[in-house]
């Protein structure tokens, strides 16, 4: 026992004594923490200034003053006074009906393991009080609230989940933004007086344990001085250990650097990736901010959700699922409907969700609509086949197992036995399922048969 110990203490102090370099080379080579593996499912969360006018986007600024898109323009000519700015709508972002533990409630039913929460989008405005932007932050002009800290802290306090902070490098209208890009980015005035600063004060001050960094396309991660802040990050950080980050670090490095790629917006390759990836994708499917003129038909349904979810999670990756707050703090029952049907599927189907690997096939090679998992234990591997539509006749033909005499079937949430049969040759399984009613039916939505003692 002495020796086991000793042994583990060697190990650990190894683990523990490891530093990375600020390179690529080196960042890359760290491994991911397991926990964001396992987890298979986060909430995004785009909240700031542009939930106000709640119109078109969250790049609501830049389609008015940026490059101005008709309607928007039309919209502001028709609505507000003619000296109206966008930083006039700051004093709107209230907040008043934001209660941080019913936020926390709602996100943790709905079976998510981490969330995200934008801390700065494009347009500047911080969610906390950052001592770089004086009095465009939501503890100096709007909700006189630390959204961030707030939220953390219900999270941490109500909750198992992960907090994490998603934080915009680059913003449209700043000078000093504008005056680096004008040199060729030779200049790095913003990076050292505004984007570096925050991201240091918001790890120290609120640890989150996901970094989700974005706007990163118009220069280089030199420019940006990523490496060295992510170098800082995993050797010095108070999250170093558990600590996850993306891969928007400057133009060139999606899906190529980081702990974990997205490597675009709604990414869902329908493969195997050799890298962990995430499906970074929103329930609306024109915005992630909140929009006031959205249509019933413009939120992805449950069936939209889990199909995307079940095929992301049966390829590796992870989904962070995105919902857009309103100006008063509220989240729309359209989305919290979904939050929660989201979880009431986990509650049931989770054990082929948390912690899986993919298998050796994704999709069947037979029936349409069914994606596979797997867990392995220590003398058992556990294969999940999770069905987007229910068999006709109550009979599941499935081409890819290829099953055993120790072969056994189980149908998550229903308590009672499945009967198999080998299919044609050895190959494949025929699984009858009894005749369910309302009642006995484990779920809705999409159902999961779990396999143990395959030969493959």
């Amino acid at each position: 026992m002495a020796t086991y110990l000793v042994c583990f203490v060697l190990l650990f102090s190894f683990v523990n004594s490891l530093k990375y370099d600020p390179t690529w080379d080196s960042l890359d080579a760290r491994p991911l923490p397991s926990w964001y593996d396992d987890a298979k499912l986060g909430i995004f969360i785009h909240w700031g200034v542009f939930s106000v006018p709640a119109f078109s986007s969250e790049w609501f600024w830049w389609q008015w003053k940026g490059k101005p898109m008709p309607a928007i323009v039309d919209y502001m000519q028709k609505n507000y006074r003619p000296d109206f700015t966008y930083a006039d709508f700051a004093a709107m972002f209230t907040t008043e009906f934001f209660v941080p533990e019913e936020w926390a409630e709602m996100f943790q039913d709905s079976g998510a393991k981490y969330i995200v929460l934008v801390s700065k989008h494009h347009e500047g405005y911080t969610n906390w009080p950052s001592k770089y932007s004086f009095n465009w932050n939501s503890n100096a002009t709007g909700p006189n609230r630390d959204l961030v800290g707030e939220l953390a802290a219900a999270v941490r306090a109500k909750t198992q989940m992960k907090f994490g902070l998603y934080h915009s490098l680059f913003e449209w209208f700043n000078p000093r933004y504008l005056d680096d890009k004008e040199s060729g980015f030779k200049k790095q005035d913003f990076v050292r007086t505004k984007t570096m600063p925050e991201l240091y004060e918001l790890v120290n001050a609120y640890k989150p344990e996901v970094i989700w960094s974005d706007g990163d396309w118009e220069a280089a991660d030199a420019y940006w001085n990523s490496t060295n802040f992510l170098a800082w990050l995993y050797n010095e950080s108070p999250v170093k250990d558990t600590v996850v980050t993306n891969d928007r670090w400057g133009s060139g490095c999606s899906c190529k650097h980081g702990g974990f790629y997205t490597c675009s917006d709604r990414y869902n390759p329908g493969k195997v990736q050799k890298h962990k990836w995430e499906n970074a994708m929103t329930i609306d499917k024109y915005s992630w901010g909140y929009r006031r003129n959205a249509r019933l038909e413009d939120y992805l349904t449950i069936e939209d959700l889990l199909t995307q979810f079940i095929s992301t999670v049966s390829c590796g990756g992870n989904m962070l699922m995105n919902v857009g707050p309103t100006k008063y703090g509220k989240i729309s029952p359209i989305y919290e409907e979904r939050l929660r049907q989201m979880g009431q599927w986990l509650r049931v189907n989770g054990d082929g969700i948390y912690g899986t690997k993919p298998w050796v096939h994704q999709n069947d090679t037979v029936v349409k609509n069914v994606w596979y998992t797997m867990k392995k234990g220590a003398t058992e591997t556990d294969v999940y086949a999770i069905l987007l539509e229910w068999p006709d006749n109550n009979l599941v033909k499935l081409g890819a197992p290829i099953t055993s005499k120790d072969t056994t079937v189980s149908m998550l949430g229903y308590p009672e036995k499945v009967t198999w049969t080998a299919g044609a040759g050895g190959k494949g399984i025929n699984i009858q399922i009894p005749p369910l009613s309302v009642e006995t039916m484990p779920c809705e939505w999409a159902w999961t048969f779990k396999m143990t003692g395959l030969q493959n």
